[in-house]
C-alpha cells in the first residue's frame, strides 16, 4: 500500500509475466520465470480485480463465466462453478441481470466472483473498493477477507487505505514514491514504523525530534523541545530520535485534573487548532513542540476547548515509538 501511485504496482506485477523485467528476476511458486517459455500458461494461473469492474455488456453470469470459457472449461462444470460464486458473493438473484444495470457494489461483487471462479494461484487486486460508499466498502472488505481465508489463495492487495490493509493483510509493505520503505507483520508496521514517512502514512500525527537523556528500569527519558518525556525503548543515552505518537493515544484533561491521570507523561499545552474529524475532534497543541490529539466531540465540549485554552495532554510511556534519527 502507499499514498500515491500504488495502483500501478498491481498492473506492473501482472504485466511482468508478459514482458521481461528490465532488471532482476521474477519468481513464481519457487521457480524462476523463463520468459522464453510458455507465458500464457503462467498468465492463466493469475486473476486480477481492478478498481473499475470492467464488465462486458452481458449478463452477470456470462461475465463470471468468461474466464472459464477462455480456458476451455465447458458445460456443467461452468454452470456449477459460476453458481457457487454467485451464491458466495450474494448475487445469485442478479445472475440474468445485464452488467450495465448494476450498482457499484454489485459490479465489484461480480468482478470478485469472476476472479475466484478461476481458482487462481495468485489473485491481484488494484484498489477494488476505493470508489464505493463506506457501508458497501466495509461489507466487501469483510466478505473478501473471509473468502481469502476459505480458499487460501495467495493475494496481493494494493490500497491507499490503511484500515483495509490492516483488515486483510498478513504481511504489509508500504511504498512511497516508488520506494518500498517497510515490510512486515501488520502490527509491526502499524505499531513500530521504521521511517517517519511510514509513521505518518500509518496515522502517526506527532513526529518530533528528541534526544535520549538517560535510561532507567526499562524506560528512557527524552528531551523534546525542553520537555522531558518517558518512553519504553532500549536506546542508549545521547541517541537522536524521532518521537512518534498517535493522536488517539493522547488524552486531554483540564489543568485542575492533572493529578488524576496515571499516565507517565503529562504535558501542559495550549490549543492552537480544532478540526472536526467525523464523530471526533482533532486538537493541535503547542506543548513546546506540536502535539495532536484525537478526542470525542463530547470531551471537547466538556473541556470547553477553543484556540488559546490551556489543557494537559496525558499519554502512556508505551504509547511512544522512537525512530533512530
Amino acid at each position: 500500500m502507499g499514498p500515491n501511485g500504488a495502483g500501478k504496482s498491481t498492473l506492473l506485477l501482472v504485466l511482468a509475466l508478459l514482458l521481461p523485467p528490465t532488471s532482476g528476476e521474477l519468481w513464481l511458486d519457487g521457480q524462476r520465470v523463463d520468459f522464453g517459455g510458455d507465458l500464457a500458461a503462467l498468465r492463466r494461473r493469475l486473476a486480477v480485480v481492478f478498481q473499475e469492474p470492467l464488465l462486458l455488456n452481458q449478463s452477470v453470469e456470462d461475465n463470471i463465466a468468461l474466464g472459464l470459457r477462455l480456458r476451455g472449461v465447458r458445460g456443467k462444470e461452468i454452470q456449477a462453478r459460476v453458481s457457487h460464486w454467485l451464491a458466495r458473493f450474494g448475487i445469485s438473484h442478479l445472475a440474468r441481470r445485464a452488467a450495465r444495470t448494476l450498482s457499484g457494489g454489485e459490479a465489484q461483487r461480480t468482478s470478485l466472483a469472476r476472479a475466484f471462479v478461476l481458482a487462481p494461484d495468485i489473485l491481484f487486486l488494484d484498489e477494488p473498493f476505493s470508489a464505493l460508499d463506506t457501508p458497501t466498502r466495509a461489507a466487501l472488505v469483510e466478505g473478501l477477507g473471509e473468502v481469502i481465508k476459505e480458499t487460501g489463495v495467495t493475494t496481493v492487495f494494493v490500497t491507499h487505505d490503511r484500515d483495509e490493509a490492516l483488515s486483510l493483510g498478513d504481511r504489509l509493505g508500504v511504498m512511497i514514491d516508488g520506494r518500498l520503505l517497510q515490510v512486515g507483520l501488520p502490527e509491526q508496521v502499524f505499531g513500530e514504523p521504521s521511517d517517519p514517512e511510514v509513521a505518518r502514512f500509518m496515522g502517526v500525527e506527532t513526529v518530533v525530534p528528541g534526544r535520549v537523556l538517560a535510561q532507567h528500569e526499562g524506560t528512557v527519558s527524552i528531551d523534546v523541545g525542553g520537555v522531558t518525556l518517558e518512553a519504553v525503548e532500549p536506546l542508549p543515552e545521547g541517541s537522536d530520535v524521532l518521537v512518534c505518537l498517535r493522536p488517539e493515544d493522547v488524552t486531554l484533561i483540564a489543568p485542575t485534573q492533572a493529578g488524576q491521570s496515571s499516565a507517565r507523561n503529562r504535558v501542559a499545552g495550549r490549543v492552537t487548532r480544532l478540526a472536526p474529524a467525523g464523530a471526533q475532534v482533532r486538537v493541535t497543541l503547542d506543548c513546546g513542540f506540536p502535539l495532536v490529539a484525537l478526542i470525542t466531540r463530547r470531551s471537547a465540549q466538556e473541556l470547553h476547548l477553543a484556540p488559546g485554552e490551556e489543557v494537559i495532554a496525558s499519554f502512556k510511556a508505551g504509547a511512544i515509538h522512537l525512530i533512530r534519527h
